[in-house]
């Protein structure tokens, strides 16, 4: 059982930055693959960015690529999500969550555990 918590949300004017922190405890160890995904009200929710649990391989919707930038911290069980440039697009609830042995990374079915979210919102 591992259990995901998210933190590092809140309001920011667009072209501004928020980094995004999700803690997990209750696994013996850290190897679980890491991915954060969003959902916007009345939207699917959406995948974001993924890390495998060494860190070698990462991937990013094509929305986010360039101005996110997802990494992981093992020694402290914590994965983060280093916003920058946001857009009122990006507004949404993040949501971070964890799994082994994914095919993609990046389809929400894959994964095992979710965090409850964090509210990311971009004023223009």
């Amino acid at each position: 059982q591992v259990q995901l918590v998210e933190s590092g949300g809140g309001l920011v004017q667009a072209g501004g930055s928020l980094r995004l922190s999700c803690a997990a405890s209750g696994s013996t160890s850290s190897n679980y693959h890491m991915g954060w995904f969003r959902q916007a009200p009345g939207k699917e929710r959406e995948f974001v960015a993924a890390i495998t649990w060494k860190g070698g391989n990462i991937y990013y919707a094509d929305s986010v690529k360039g101005r996110f930038t997802i990494s992981r911290d093992n020694a402290k069980n914590t994965v983060y999500l280093q916003m920058n440039s946001l857009k009122p697009e990006d507004t949404a609830v993040y949501y971070c969550a964890a799994g082994w042995g994914m095919p993609t990374m990046t389809a929400a079915n894959e994964y095992d555990y979710w965090g409850q979210g964090t509210q990311v919102t971009v004023s223009s």
